[in-house]
């Protein structure tokens, strides 16, 4: 596929066929992903292979708690989860949540589920020391990460970037036998879409591209 075909075509694929992913194809994916950039070329990313259904079911599970707070805090009309404007739901409501389906099955359906963690030791987290929660390590791991997310497109299958079993990040670090200066990044169940979306819809690029600062004029098609 054509480069921009495969970027604007890349979607979240939650739900898939009963086809499998092969080990050759799982290792294509991997040796053109690998080539993402990373700090110092350091490369501290590690790749977790869980094709056992009991281990599987085992991440669905672990993610449940947050996909109940996700699913509290958007019917109280709050962004879940984000880090500046506290949540008004108490435990009580969140643990009376029902999870949404579409977070938790698509462990269970997929063939496959990558956990994605990265190196603690070899990441240059200058944000550490900021009042507010670290994003820069981020850096380091994610573009990994997208790019498995367009291999695998090219390659005919799909996926997406789950992180809400990181929220019991000691849990999985056990089910998984994850050292503790690694950090588990992204649970990505992969597999062939059920469907394929070939429009996506995002905001034009003159909502968030702006010249010289952050009030400044729109980029534009013809700027």
């Amino acid at each position: 596929m054509e480069l921009y075909e495969v970027m604007r075509t890349t979607f979240s694929a939650r739900e898939f066929t009963d086809a499998p992913v092969s080990d050759e194809t799982l290792y294509t994916i991997l040796d053109n992903a690998r080539f993402a950039s990373s700090g110092g070329n350091r490369q501290g990313w590690h790749v977790l292979i869980v094709r056992q259904q009991q281990t599987r079911q085992a991440l669905a599970a672990l993610g449940e708690l947050a996909a109940k707070r996700y699913a509290a805090q958007q019917l109280a009309g709050e962004s879940p989860w984000n880090s500046v404007s506290p949540t008004g739901v108490d435990a009580a409501t969140i643990e009376n949540t029902a999870a949404p389906a579409r977070l938790k099955e698509s462990f269970i359906q997929a063939p496959v589920v990558l956990v994605v963690c990265v190196d603690l030791r070899v990441v240059a987290s200058t944000d550490q020391y900021l009042d507010r929660v670290g994003v820069i390590s981020g850096a380091s791991i994610y573009p990994f990460v997208w790019n498995i997310l367009l291999a695998a497109r090219h390659e005919g299958y799909g996926g997406t970037i789950t992180t809400l079993a990181v929220a019991q990040e000691s849990k999985v670090r056990a089910l998984l036998n994850i050292p503790p200066h690694v950090a588990v990044s992204a649970v990505v169940p992969l597999g062939q879409p059920v469907r394929r979306l070939t429009r996506l819809r995002r905001k034009p690029v003159s909502d968030f591209a702006r010249h010289e600062s952050w009030d400044g004029q729109p980029l534009g098609a013809g700027s």
